[in-house]
């Protein structure tokens, strides 16, 4: 039986853990996704769907990781707080570095969940580092203070404002996807970076100015890529890459991993 269904593509949630020191939900957990990268997904034809936690002081009933595996067609893991880095076996340089250790087990077996039920899997800025992670990888907590000559990759103050090129590695998949590109232009908004790339994946970009990777891909059988920078930030007003053909890249892989008899419209 053919179903005209769109694909329904799962993005890791946020976290917002209780904090006393806040007057709203200063006792509540808040699980969300933000507006931009939902927004980013349904340029493409696409659904987003929020994958909530089934972990946690308040959890109830046996839905997990899998079940949502089973149900999506595909998983974007977004941006936010930094890695814990006991996630690659370090302790934190600094209390700011503290990253989100529940954050961390919660995506890590969500992509291991997607992985092995053949769906793919795509990450944007801390989703590439808790990728590369998840993976065996290793990462620069703070790019400024390990890596002294880095250019700046992160400015607080313009935010998704901040832009450098970008330099794709030659006969890569990426390389492919951006053969018209008339703009390598991409924001940079991250001060954590890949240190040590983990095994099975290549790296398809970086920065042309000091060599900090900005994208990298699983070399097996599995659709697992992800980039530095935030694609859902882009647009031709600000004269940035267009990254459609990256989401359609990552669509087409969810389409193709769909079970015989469904289709997109």
């Amino acid at each position: 039986m053919v179903m005209n269904d769109k694909l329904k593509i799962g993005i890791s949630a946020c976290f917002m853990h209780p904090d006393k020191t806040r007057a709203s939900f200063a006792f509540k957990t808040l699980q969300y996704v933000e507006q931009s990268m939902a927004h980013w997904i349904m340029s493409g034809g696409a659904l987003p769907v929020m994958v909530p936690s089934p972990m946690g002081s308040t959890a109830r009933g046996n839905t997990d990781v899998d079940d949502y595996a089973q149900w999506l067609d595909g998983l974007v893991l977004h941006g936010g707080a930094d890695v814990w880095p006991g996630s690659y076996g370090e302790e934190p340089m600094q209390d700011a570095w503290q990253g989100d250790r529940i954050r961390d087990e919660y995506e890590k077996a969500l992509v291991h969940a997607f992985v092995k039920a053949g769906k793919p899997v795509f990450g944007v800025c801390r989703g590439l580092q808790l990728i590369n992670v998840a993976f065996g990888g290793t990462l620069y907590q703070d790019i400024a203070t390990q890596l002294p000559a880095s250019r700046l990759h992160r400015h607080a103050e313009i935010y998704d404002r901040h832009f450098h090129t970008l330099e794709i590695v030659p006969e890569t998949r990426l390389s492919t996807l951006f053969t018209c590109a008339s703009s390598y232009k991409i924001n940079s908004i991250h001060h954590q970076g890949i240190k040590q790339l983990a095994a099975g994946f290549v790296v398809e970009a970086h920065c042309p100015d000091d060599g900090v990777i900005e994208a990298i891909r699983h070399t097996g059988p599995s659709y697992i890529a992800a980039v530095q920078w935030h694609p859902e930030f882009h647009s031709a007003e600000l004269g940035t890459l267009d990254d459609a053909p990256l989401l359609a890249d990552f669509l087409a892989a969810a389409t193709n991993a769909r079970p015989l008899g469904l289709v997109q419209e």
